[in-house]
Formats: C-alpha cells, sequence, structure tokens
C-alpha cells in the first residue's frame, strides 16, 4: 500500500499509528530488557508483542478515525455540497481522498466568498457614486429653475424683458432635466433587456451622412468640418439596428464637436476587417488624459466637467455608447493624445 503524508483514508491512519505503535512498543522493550536483563525477552516474543500492539492499536485506531473524525468530515462534506446546491450526494462510505477533497472544496467555498464579497463591495461603491452622480446632475437644474421661478415671482415678472430671460433660462434648465431622464431611461432599457433591436441591413455610410447634416449647424457654430478620412470612406453595408447606431454616431460626433479645437475637424473613417466593419470617429481636440481613459463610458464622468455642462452635455452619452454597442454583440474603445485629439472606435457585422 502506498502512504502519503497528507489526505489519508482511515485504513492508511490506523495502519500508520498502529505501526508506529507496535515499533515504538518493541523498541521499549528491547531498551529495558538491555538495561534490566530479568525482563529481557527473546526476538520472537518481541515479535508477538508487536504484533498484538500492532493488531490492536489498529483496529482501535480505524474504529477511532472512521466513527469519531470521519463521521464529522462526512458532516461537512455534506454541508459544503448541500449549500453549494448539489445536493445529498454524499453515501454511505466517503471516497479515500475525502479529506483531501474537504479542503479543495472549503478552499473553493472560501474563494467564492471571498469574490462574491469583493463584488457585493464593488456594486455597493458603485451604486453609492451612481446615486451621488445623479442627485449631483439633477441638483444644478433644479436649482436654476427654482432661482428663476422665485426671482419672477418675488416682481421680476413684472419687467417683460427680465421676465422673459428668465423663462427662457428656466426653459433650457427644464429641457436639460428632460435630456437626464430620457437618457437615463434609454441605459435603464439598455441593461434590463427591454429594449428591443431591430436588425436590419442598411449603408453605413448613408448612415452617417444623414448624422453630418443633423450635427451640421452645431458644428458650424464652433467652425468645425465634419468630413471622411481620405481613402476610408467607402459604402459598407452593416446588419445593425438602424436607429440604435445613429444615436451611437450623433452622441460620438456631438461629443467630438464639443472637446473638438474651434476651427478645427471631425472625421469618420470606415475599415473592412473581414467579417466585420470597423468605424472610427476622430478629432484634433483636448484629449484625454491616460488615468480618464478607463472611465470615459462611465456614468456621468465627464474630462472636462465645467466645458462638457456649459454645452448642455448629461454626462451619459458615451456611456448609452457602449451600452447600445455592447447589446449588438461588439466592442467600442477610445485611444487618445492630449492636446492632440482622440478616436473613438467600434466594431459592426457586416452584412
Amino acid at each position: 500500500m502506498t502512504f502519503r503524508f497528507k489526505n489519508q483514508s482511515p485504513q492508511q491512519l490506523a495502519l500508520i499509528t498502529a505501526l508506529a505503535s507496535s515499533l515504538f512498543a518493541a523498541l521499549a522493550l528491547s531498551v529495558l530488557g538491555y538495561f534490566n536483563p530479568r525482563v529481557h525477552l527473546p526476538v520472537w516474543e518481541l515479535l508477538l508483542v508487536a504484533l498484538i500492539v500492532f493488531t490492536t492499536g489498529y483496529f482501535l485506531n480505524f474504529l477511532f478515525v472512521k466513527h469519531y473524525i470521519y463521521r464529522r468530515v462526512k458532516l461537512i462534506y455534506k454541508i459544503i455540497h448541500r449549500h453549494k446546491g448539489a445536493g445529498n450526494i454524499v453515501k454511505k462510505s466517503l471516497p479515500a481522498d475525502v479529506l483531501e477533497d474537504v479542503e479543495q472544496e472549503v478552499r473553493e467555498w472560501a474563494e467564492a466568498r471571498e469574490r462574491e464579497a469583493e463584488e457585493s463591495e464593488k456594486l455597493a461603491a458603485y451604486r453609492r457614486r451612481y446615486i451621488g452622480d445623479v442627485s449631483h446632475e439633477l441638483k444644478t437644474p433644479i436649482f436654476n429653475i427654482q432661482g428663476y421661478i422665485h426671482t419672477l415671482l418675488d416682481g421680476a415678472m413684472e419687467d417683460p424683458a427680465v421676465a422673459t430671460t428668465y423663462l427662457e433660462r428656466a426653459a433650457k434648465n427644464v429641457a436639460r432635466l428632460e435630456a437626464i431622464v430620457q437618457d437615463l431611461e434609454t441605459i435603464h432599457k439598455l441593461e434590463s433587456g427591454q429594449m428591443l433591436l431591430d436588425i436590419r441591413e442598411f449603408d453605413i455610410r448613408a448612415l452617417t451622412d444623414e448624422v453630418f447634416a443633423d450635427m451640421e449647424m452645431k458644428a458650424h457654430e464652433r467652425n468645425i468640418r465634419l468630413c471622411y478620412k481620405e481613402g476610408a470612406a467607402q459604402h459598407f453595408r452593416v446588419r445593425a439596428d438602424k436607429e440604435a447606431i445613429r444615436q451611437v454616431l450623433i452622441n460620438l460626433v456631438d461629443n467630438s464637436i464639443k472637446y473638438g479645437r474651434e476651427g478645427g475637424t471631425t472625421k469618420v473613417s470606415f475599415y473592412d476587417m473581414d467579417t466585420h466593419i470597423l468605424l472610427e470617429v476622430s478629432d484634433n481636440g483636448i484629449g484625454i488624459e491616460e488615468k480618464d481613459l478607463p472611465h470615459v463610458f462611465d456614468r456621468f464622468y465627464r474630462v472636462d466637467k465645467s466645458r462638457s455642462r456649459e454645452a448642455g452635455g448629461t454626462g451619459l452619452g458615451l456611456s448609452i455608447v457602449k451600452h447600445i454597442v455592447e447589446a449588438h454583440k461588439q466592442k467600442v474603445n477610445v485611444r487618445s493624445n492630449p492636446g492632440q485629439g482622440s478616436t473613438f472606435g467600434l466594431t459592426l457585422e457586416k452584412a
């Protein structure tokens, strides 16, 4: 029988302890006989004593280990499997390597609980940050609306010019509140799977032309030219939800106008990736610091907070982009150099 120095079966444990006991008994009698000749025993009697001690020790140890220790090990084994949802799968007799199994099960269970605890803490921190961000974003327009209304009620509405100005400002903040709520609703639908995608074939270059036409006035305000990258403006047909991808393009182009250099350019390019099309939207604006890159798709994350609020952004545009692209089982990424501009890229299934 092969012995291991850990995770032995009851038989192995009993055999090891019995062998050790018999050897110790024989050695003790030999030493005693060496110092006291009156109790000196012949070799055959020493072997007989060792055999008796070995046999008795083996059965006693086997019964003790199996019915006292292993019975408790078996209970632990059952509890582990019950909590893992495996049911009561332990038979009356345990496998020979049960201690090794229990050790592995407990280690896996502990690691799983540790991962769950870490994930729960991350989710809790995310919820706290998310609630704080929502509160902060809603607080500003609400505070502004409240201020304008109270000013009008305090007598400013008697002056038509002042009243008109304050009502226009209040209306602008109401529109901002509406945009935030709509974007939050869009993200919720995407995350919960309530927004069903209408997948169909369409020309991605033609859709981009439509988006350029819609964004032309906004780009003109900052003297930004909307164009295609030379050599990467082919017409490709893709399979996706056309209106959802329209929203992605609008958000990316709008973002490039907000953060682009005044008098600069926003370029869109298409690349054939065999079964997919890579779409990129680039600007030559302020760029994004490396420390900010991992967070640009987070809700309410703003690289330039004052500038994006002045431009009327909700802070949810890029988060919506990420959710829509991932709903299509595709990827979105960003690369950027501060002071040189940013490029957002996403893949679409080629038709």
